[in-house]
This record gives structure tokens, sequence and C-alpha cells, in this order.
């Protein structure tokens, strides 16, 4: 669309936003499409799943309980055909570095010139305690990386302007999905301790099965308490991360069973904190979910402080602990200036970050017409209760908010500028880009795109069964073939 049409239809009807959030698992899927919701309240969300070994099964998205509008499964080139066919205002991307980048590279060839081309959003969806480097330079180029702290945001632009790399682009705000009710002590004892598991963290079976153990453990110490063992995944379904050893298989072979007062759980993560009295875990992002609510929350030392567990990014946390210490009845609660710089300050001090989301789109004018503060402004005007509702949480995703609306009221954007070049990364991008089926110019490679009649409903049955069956045989090669590989090789 030519730069001067967006000015042009100014005066169009209005609409709500159209949003499309493109993700590779269910947590990436919660982070993209409540991260939508907080900076354009209202909108019309098309969501889309990356077709890989991690793409999320209905009962997993159920679980997540954020629904779009309309929901497909494609590949990165049938994604990009979709965004230049629909013309979404906003594209936010819930997804790993390369893939990213991939998509960056691929917007960029659509749109080589300044266009009223959608705007870019990407960021993490928890704790960023690894790769912190390659990870955001395959990020970069979005006009908006999302950091869910001062601490990430400081770290993400010292990244960027450590390269020459512009850094205008990150912005503060919070995880999108930190809520739920604030926690009611219910005395000096716990009653309910939720042990939230990692699907990679610890690696080893011996240090997985010693954590169920030490779990199964301490409600037999504690015969007053329940102690739930909550699972990422059920059996045959996978995650962000790679699971080697599931922890129901584990749970199978804990010397004397696990114990009546200690069961494996599923479900959404904040319903199950509803009635947490701690939290543990090694590094999951759940902590900073139940810190945020106040919850007593453990972070394990039983396996050490070390960087390939994560639990290193909890130093200065005040949640420490092993499990020893929690059999004595410790019950770990949060520094303040710690959790204040990590986004996760308890809801007593930032109910703007919990407050329920506002109902009234950010700018309803359509993408063409370039909706931007002066219709935010003109939306609060006419409807000042759904505006101070959106107030309420304004603190946290002003910002992000605000530099979105300016980008929407430009009449075109540049074309995105990724750090990653044939110039700066001739080695690496391509491979990256091929790994998606895009040429190195980010155009998809010949046969990447299905182009033409829509296949049959027997022929899109028929493929769904097969990459059913061959995500069958990924994890059954992950679980079962890789660990026993890897015995066999230490004899």
């Amino acid at each position: 669309m030519p730069v001067s049409n967006r000015s042009a239809q100014r005066s169009a009807p209005r609409s709500p936003l159209r949003v499309a959030v493109l993700a590779d698992s269910d947590t990436r899927w919660k982070w993209g499409a409540l991260t939508a919701r907080r900076l354009a309240p209202g909108h019309r969300l098309t969501g889309h799943l990356l077709r890989g070994r991690a793409t999320p099964t209905a009962r997993q998205l159920g679980e997540v309980g954020v629904r779009a509008d309309r929901l497909t499964e494609v590949t990165c080139a049938e994604f990009l055909a979709d965004i230049e066919r629909e013309r979404y205002d906003v594209v936010v991307l819930a997804l790993v570095g390369g893939a990213v980048q991939a998509v960056l590279h691929g917007v960029r060839a659509l749109w080589p010139d300044p266009a009223a081309r959608p705007v870019i959003v990407t960021g993490y969806v928890g704790v960023v305690y690894e790769k912190l480097a390659d990870g955001l330079l395959l990020r970069h180029g979005a006009d908006l990386v999302l950091a869910n702290s001062r601490h990430d945001a400081q770290r993400f632009r010292a990244v960027y302007e450590g390269v020459g790399a512009d850094a205008g682009c990150v912005t503060e705000t919070v995880l999108p999905f930190l809520g739920g009710a604030a926690y009611e002590p219910a005395g000096s004892r716990a009653t309910t301790v939720v042990f939230a598991v990692q699907p990679s963290v610890p690696e080893s079976r011996a240090d997985r099965a010693y954590l169920l153990e030490r779990a199964a453990g301490h409600a037999r110490l504690h015969p007053d308490r329940e102690v739930l063992v909550k699972l990422r995944s059920r059996p045959g379904e996978h995650t962000t991360h790679l699971e080697e050893q599931p922890y129901q298989r584990l749970a199978a072979k804990v010397p004397g069973g696990l114990p009546a007062n200690c069961r494996l759980a599923y479900g959404n993560m904040g319903e199950v904190l509803d009635g947490a009295d701690l939290l543990v875990t090694v590094s999951s992002t759940a902590a900073l979910e139940s810190l945020h609510r106040g919850i007593p929350t453990a972070v394990l030392t039983d396996l050490g402080i070390r960087e390939a567990l994560g639990n290193h990014h909890f130093l200065g946390s005040g949640c420490l602990a092993s499990w020893d210490q929690l059999d004595a009845g410790l019950l770990p609660q949060g520094d303040p200036e710690w959790l204040a710089a990590q986004g996760v300050a308890p809801l007593a001090t930032t109910p703007l970050v919990t407050a329920p989301l506002a109902t009234t789109p950010l700018a309803t004018t359509p993408r063409a017409a370039g909706a931007g503060a002066a219709d935010v402004a003109e939306a609060a005007a006419a409807d000042p209760a759904g505006a101070a509702a959106a107030a309420e949480d304004a603190d946290v995703f002003a910002a992000a908010r605000a530099r979105l609306a300016a980008l929407l009221e430009l009449p075109g954007l540049p074309p995105v500028a990724p750090y990653y070049t044939l110039t700066t990364a001739p080695r690496y991008l391509p491979g990256i880009l091929a790994r998606h089926h895009l040429a190195a110019d980010g155009t998809p490679l010949p046969g990447a795109a299905r182009e033409g009649a829509e296949p049959s409903r027997l022929r899109r049955r028929l493929r769904s069964h097969l990459r059913d069956a061959a995500r069958g045989l990924y994890r059954h090669g992950v679980q079962r073939v890789a660990p026993l590989i890897r015995r066999m090789g230490e004899l």
C-alpha cells in the first residue's frame, strides 16, 4: 500500500485494531496473546501456531485459557503470505530467536521500502538467564522488543549498544500474565505446597528423581500439608523445552510410591497458585508469578546455584533455599528491592499490574488510517469508564502503548532493519533463514508456501495425522531412544 494512502484514510469508519500473534509453543502463545491484550485492549486477535515439534495441542491451548478469534497452524512462509494479504495493524512474534529473525527478514522482503506495514512486537516469555546476546540480536529489527523488567531493559540496551545497534526498540513492561488474587497467609504454616517442575531443568534423570523424592519426603514429613507436583504437560505433549525425563515416569519409580498427600497436578498455573501457601521450583517463571502475589517462594539450591540451572537469576531475591530448610519450616519471602527491579513487586504495592484488562480499543481506526495517540484520547473521552479501567494498568504498559500509538500514527513505517545481515553475519544468517525455508534475501524458497486452491478435507486430515505421527516419533526418540543411547555410551 502506498505510504500516502494511510493518511488519506484518516476519516475511515472506526474498527478495532487487527492483531496477529505467531507462537511456537503453549507458553509463548500465552505470552503473545496476553501481550497483545495489554498493548491493544479490544483488538481482534488472529492466532497462528508455527508448525514444529512444540506446536501445542488443543488441551494445552485450553489450559492456557486465552482464545483467539481465529487460530491456524502455519509455516513461516505461510505466515508471511498471510500478513501480506490480511494487512494486520500489529504482529506479535512469540517465538524463539531464530524464528523471530526469519520472520523479520521475511517482513523486510515484503516491504523493502517505507510502507504501511504492521508494527512488529517481540520479547521473552520469562526469565532471561542464558544466551542473552544471541537471543537479543536475533530479535533486533522488531519495532518493539519488550523487556519484562527494569533489570532486563538495562541489559537489553547494553547488548544492542555494545554492537552499535539501535536500542530504541527496547521497551520496559512486565510479564503480561502476572495477576491473580493477592496471597492471604494461612498462618505460620503452609498447608498447600506447589512444586513447579520444568521440562529441562535439571536435565539428568538422577537429579530429577532426587527432587521428586524430596517433594514426596516433604509430604511424608508434613502429613497436614498437600504437596502438588505441578507438571507442564501430559504424556505425548511437548512444551517450549524438551523433556527427556518426564516426571510422570519418575513418579512410578519413587521408593514406596507417592504418599497420599502428594500428587501430580496439571492445569493453569494461575489457578494452581490460587490455593498455594508455598511455591517451590528450581528456576521456573512460576516463581515470579508467585512472588508477585506475595506467596512464599523457594528457589531450590539442592543442586547448587548454577547458570545451567537458571537459579543464579534469583541471587539477592531472598528466596534461595534447600529442601532441608523447607522441611524445617522455612517460608522464604522476596526481597522488596529485588522484586521491584524484576518488575514483580507484590500486589499490595503495585495494584496497577493486575487490574482488570480494559475493553476499550486502544485505537479504533483502520491500520491504513494510522490510528495513533489522538485516537486513544478520543476513545477515552467517549468512554470514561473504559478509560479508567485502562488507566489502572497503564503504568506497566504505558510506554509500550505510547510507542505503539506513535508508530500507528505514522503514514508509513521504515523497512525493518535487523542487526544480522549478509554483511554482519554472512555465515550465520543464511542457515537461520534456510531452517525456515527462506532464501538469503528473506523470500520463501520454491514450494515453501502452498499456492492455489485449499486442499480437500481428506487431505487436510491426512496431513494432520502424518504430522502427529511424526511428532510422536520425535518425542519417542527424545524420551526413549536418546537416553538409552546416552547410557550405552557411558558403559
